[in-house]
């Protein structure tokens, strides 16, 4: 699959055990760099070998970092600065990200920032990365405020997906990642979604993984080309995002996972714009019994309207005293709907 936009065109790659091709894939897209992976502490041990042994024309190092949603901050972009400089990086060298959606958020905004901007490649391991984080060109680090306040938007020189890496992610990462899976059915692919209710669960998913990645992609491909810098038609891929955001900002990152928040908050968002009649009735019932065939979580506690209400105000999504958000007209069919700020009290009463 090929992301084509104005400025730049990379590929993504999808195959099984493409790890094992990973020094014909970089021979293909570099020549006389350094490179640095960047992983972390629970990735590297598995993957970093079958990397490294593989780039024996270049000049290789890396830096493992603590592996979850804290090491996607400012403190730790700086180590990797720092790092990368003792290395005598320039201009013309470049990184691997090889890791899930934490890693590669926070090695492309690494890349996408030393020296004004270096290449990257991204290799995620994770689903929800495979699907969703690593495509599309969006780097982030998280602040004290909200997830993903401080960024670039920088593209890879390439995305290489092996599904088998998939085998050792333990089941709560699996879950979070067909949380996004279930997102792009609902926003826009209807097959994808008829392909989920018809499997048996999550094991057929995961043997099925190849061509549920490629739907997956294909939704957010399409949304990439036509709004790069996300004004526009990208802002579909954030359905249940806004609430999402607020739940992993207000629990502490990392108390809950990014696709959990985004379940849960696709069923919210739509709960109450059914009361609205600005979504069909009966389509959060259907978001609900998809989540939990899942095994994803279709509500939270404690449920604290006036943090989770703070915390939207500070996302980046805001604009001026609006907010655009996302609305199902129906399954594989989304809108964006704006908003008063205000107005997404009601989006956040309990029970609605």
């Amino acid at each position: 699959m090929e992301i084509v936009l104005p400025d730049k065109s990379y590929e993504i790659i999808v195959k099984h055990h493409a790890l094992e091709t990973v020094g014909e894939w970089i021979a293909s897209l570099w020549q006389n760099k350094k490179i640095a992976i960047i992983s972390d502490d629970h990735v590297f041990p598995l993957y970093g070998d079958t990397v490294q042994q593989q780039l024996v024309d270049y000049e290789v190092c890396h830096y493992v970092v603590p592996s979850g949603e804290s090491s996607k901050s400012l403190e730790m972009a700086n180590q990797l600065y720092d790092f990368l400089a003792d290395q005598q990086f320039t201009r013309s060298d470049a990184i691997i990200a090889l890791g899930g959606g934490v890693v590669g958020d926070l090695a492309s905004f690494v890349a996408s920032t030393y020296m004004r901007g270096i290449a990257f490649v991204q290799i995620p391991t994770s689903l929800l990365a495979q699907v969703d984080s690593s495509i599309g060109g969006k780097t982030a680090v998280n602040s004290s405020k909200a997830k993903n306040m401080i960024g670039t938007f920088a593209q890879p020189d390439g995305v290489l997906i092996d599904p088998e890496t998939l085998n050792t992610l333990p089941d709560v990462r699996v879950r979070e990642g067909i949380a996004e899976i279930i997102k792009c059915g609902a926003i826009s692919d209807a097959s994808l979604w008829k392909d989920l209710e018809e499997l048996t669960g999550i094991q057929e998913l995961l043997t099925n993984s190849e061509a549920i990645i490629l739907k997956a992609l294909q939704v957010k491909k399409t949304v990439v080309e036509e709004d790069e810098f996300d004004n526009g038609s990208r802002l579909l891929l954030n359905f249940g995002h806004t609430i999402g955001h607020a739940l992993e900002n207000t629990a502490g990152y990392g108390k809950i996972s990014h696709g959990e928040a985004v379940a849960i908050g696709m069923v919210k968002i739509s709960q109450t714009a059914e009361l609205k009649k600005l979504t069909p009735a009966g389509i959060s019932d259907q978001l609900i019994a998809m989540n939990q065939k899942y095994g994803l979580p279709v509500s939270y506690q404690p449920w604290e309207t006036e943090k989770f209400y703070s915390a939207i105000t500070h996302d980046k999504k805001a604009r001026g005293d609006s907010l655009n958000i996302i609305l199902l007209d129906k399954i594989g069919q989304a809108k964006i709907q704006k908003i008063k700020i205000t107005e997404m009290k009601d989006y956040l009463i309990e029970g609605k």
